[in-house]
């Protein structure tokens, strides 16, 4: 059974603890700077002690996840390398999505394997049962030992290893930012169409999540030009004119409009519209 230890006892790292828990891993430590949230997260996991001692954590651990935020990753791997571990053979890895494993430089320079093991799935909660993990990707970067391990561990979670470049790490989290962030504002922006429709607010995501729902299950079964419908799928310029002329008086609603619209009409060329309705759409989204 591998020692893990979790530095960070947060949404991402109390429900990694649960999901390695029982998977030949033993989570021995929670060590987080509020002590009621390393309490909390190791009531969840149901192993391992609570600290706030991070130091003292890590040292009892072959295995060492910081799940603490991005501005302070780099901070706590320098403290701990000043630390007197014996970091010779142990596994560091942090979480973040959009650093490399060079922020783990002081360890490294002790002897630990370092890795970057960003798992592209949101954590809404602490205690995400370990199902969340099941058939997601999980970005690892870092020294080759170190990816091996977090590809084994990745596996034993039921999740697949996808290897990142370290240059590449920025443009790889804007996407994951994009696909999953940016849809909660534009969900909503929706939802305040139909508010201002006269429809309630819960009433109106009942309305329009089945249909998310189901274009995402389109999208995951077909290519993403199949996918679209509505008039810019259909080249109906028309009805695009009428859409913008009643956002005009809601300025944002109106520019995510237009700019997601122009991406959309980039999908639809793909489906072999007539060159006129190419250009009908993209005179109506640029209001000329």
């Amino acid at each position: 059974m591998t020692g893990v230890t979790i530095i960070g006892a947060g949404r991402m790292g109390t429900s990694l603890g649960l999901a390695l828990a029982g998977k030949r891993f033993i989570v021995r430590w929670l060590a987080d700077h509020r002590p009621a949230a390393a309490r909390e997260s190791r009531r969840v996991i149901g192993q391992g002690k609570a600290t706030t001692d991070a130091a003292k954590a890590a040292a009892a651990a072959g295995t060492v996840f910081l799940c603490v935020p991005d501005e302070e990753i780099e901070q706590v791997a320098k403290a701990l390398a000043r630390a007197p571990i014996d970091w010779l053979g142990k596994f560091v890895f942090h979480t973040s999505g959009i650093l490399s494993s060079k922020v783990l430089a002081a360890l490294k320079a002790r002897g630990a394997f370092c890795a970057s093991f960003h798992p592209v799935q949101s954590f809404p909660r602490k205690n995400m049962p370990p199902r969340h993990f099941r058939d997601i990707y999980i970005g690892i970067e870092g020294d080759e030992r170190a990816r091996r391990e977090a590809e084994r561990i990745a596996r034993s979670l039921g999740a697949r290893p996808l290897p990142i470049r370290a240059r590449d790490k920025i443009l790889y989290h804007a996407a994951c930012s994009m696909a999953a962030n940016l849809f909660v504002p534009l969900f909503d922006t929706a939802c305040s169409l139909l508010r201002r429709a006269g429809i309630e607010d819960k009433a109106a995501v009942k309305i329009l999540w089945p249909l998310v729902e189901g274009t995402l299950q389109t999208v995951k079964h077909f290519d993403r030009a199949s996918a679209l419908t509505g008039p810019i799928s259909r080249g109906d310029a028309a009805t695009v004119r009428r859409h913008l002329a009643a956002l005009e008086k809601i300025p944002s609603a109106r520019e995510i409009y237009r700019t997601l619209g122009r991406e959309a009409s980039k999908l639809a060329e793909k489906r072999n519209l007539p060159p006129e309705k190419i250009k009908a759409l993209k005179r109506a989204l640029e209001g000329t």
